[in-house]
């Protein structure tokens, strides 16, 4: 039996992390945003690196292949329903076929968890 989604623990953590994925640079402030979001959450920051290769990496990564791609911010009903969605058809190949692509494409991302565990680590120790 598959153990159900924590869809309301998981929500604030899956619209703090689609900012990884918007076509912008993101600032100081939107990584204390998202550090706060991760330290008000129930999961440590290892869970959270989890949580966004497979849950929001697989829904968002296009839009980091995008020459244009969304900026101002996803649709955050539309983010919930799509992380959802893909995580009831998921199954064993397709997490290996998705840590396959974040090897390819996680680079991408690779300042931004410096950047965001260093300031979770400045917000965790106040």
């Amino acid at each position: 039996m598959v153990k159900p989604i924590p869809i309301k623990e998981r929500t604030p953590v899956w619209i703090a992390l689609s900012d990884f994925y918007l076509d912008t640079e993101l600032q100081d402030s939107d990584f204390q945003y998202i550090a706060k979001t991760i330290l008000e959450s129930p999961y440590t920051f290892e869970e959270i690196k989890s949580i966004n290769m497979y849950e929001v990496f697989p829904v968002l990564q296009s839009n980091l292949l995008q020459p244009a791609g969304e900026w101002a911010g996803f649709n955050e009903k539309w983010l919930i329903e799509a992380i959802t969605d893909h995580l009831e058809k998921g199954n064993r190949l397709s997490r290996i076929l998705i840590s396959i692509s974040y090897k390819k494409h996680g680079w991408m991302q690779e300042d931004y968890w410096v950047r965001l565990e260093k300031m979770y680590n400045e917000i965790s120790k106040k």
